[in-house]
């Protein structure tokens, strides 16, 4: 029997600017298995909220493309009504900024009842109160009964995202994405919120999709690794091959831009340039190309595709095999000189 919970093919989400529509998800295919965490890292303007977006229909005026089938049924152009049973029931979101998701008006017990009540209409009020206190103690908030009557901007950045969960696995969902979850908290809470969210995982067999930039965040929680470039996956593979062996320009420069702690280098790589906007992406050869200008022409595809180099891990483009780093040759070559 598939454990497969998501499947996506040939996903393409275009925005209007003026009179053209411009991909910001261009041709994505992924799967998402039970009790898997796939990570989907890149840079700010890759196309990863977009993505998470779209598998959760919540773009109101993009048009898509291709096929998302959640537990085998296609729900792109998915009337609105059947997309909210499938919403918070079988798949549900953790929102980047739960201060700005979380409503200000409404107590917390309210909030995650009101995503109880939604999809189980015959839930007693008496009922509701005992599941949104058990929700509140899973995600490890102490005093649950006091923290029920509390309004958001009385509660920490870590108890608000606490919170987030709480509404996001409230009806146990098998798929849950968590967009950039641990952005605006400290180093001690981030690992507190990635660890519930793998205990949960754990006791849930819930497929995860975790959209971060932080590749510290991906060792230590990711089983496999989709990374993200203008739109495209650039490379794909499992969390311990994509740390160990790397191939993609982007991939390969994303880890060396991390410092080290062994690192005898006063100097951190920068990736040249920035992500091009929507409207000037280049839609023909390697969109990575213009980053890594000492690589010549010739070692890129004109419509570059993703290759499986060794089962399980794909690679966009050819250029992979020329890529090197222009610092690397400066070392060497300085090297051999006072040698």
């Amino acid at each position: 029997m598939s454990t497969s919970l998501l499947k996506i093919q040939n996903l393409k989400t275009s925005f209007r600017i003026k009179d053209d529509y411009y991909a910001a998800v261009d041709d994505v295919s992924l799967t998402v298995h039970k009790n898997e965490t796939l990570a989907i890292v890149g840079e700010s303007g890759s196309g990863k909220s977009a993505l998470a977006f779209s598998i959760m229909g919540l773009h109101t005026r993009a048009k898509m493309e291709g096929n998302i089938y959640v537990k085998g049924q296609d729900i792109v152009n998915l009337p609105p009504g059947k997309l909210n049973k499938l919403r918070g029931n079988d798949m549900a979101m953790i929102f980047q900024d739960p201060l700005t998701a979380l409503n200000p008006l409404m107590t917390v017990e309210d909030q995650i009842g009101e995503a109880l009540l939604l999809h189980n209409r015959q839930l007693s009020k008496q009922k509701r109160k005992e599941q949104v206190v058990h929700l509140l103690n899973q995600v490890g908030i102490p005093r649950p009964e006091y923290t029920c009557e509390q309004y958001p901007h009385q509660l920490s950045g870590g108890m608000r995202q606490r919170v987030m969960i709480a509404i996001a696995i409230a009806n146990k969902p098998e798929l849950l994405i968590a967009d950039e979850p641990t952005t605006a908290l400290d180093v001690t809470i981030q690992a507190q919120i990635l660890g519930l969210m793998n205990d949960l995982k754990e006791q849930m067999n819930t497929g995860v999709i975790l959209i971060t930039h932080d590749l510290g965040v991906v060792a230590e929680t990711a089983d496999r690794v989709a990374v993200m470039y203008a739109g495209q996956i650039v490379e794909i593979a499992d969390v311990y091959t994509l740390f160990k062996n790397p191939l993609h320009p982007y991939t390969r420069s994303l880890l060396n831009s991390i410092p080290a702690e062994d690192s005898v280098h006063d100097k951190l790589h920068v990736i040249q340039g920035i992500v091009p906007s929507l409207q000037n992406l280049p839609r023909q050869g390697c969109r990575f190309k213009a980053r890594i200008p000492w690589i010549s022409d010739e070692a890129h595809e004109e419509n570059p595709e993703l290759h499986e180099v060794e089962p399980g891990h794909f690679v966009r483009c050819t250029c992979y095999q020329q890529f090197y780093f222009p610092e690397e040759t400066i070392e060497e070559e300085s090297t051999h000189g006072t040698s």
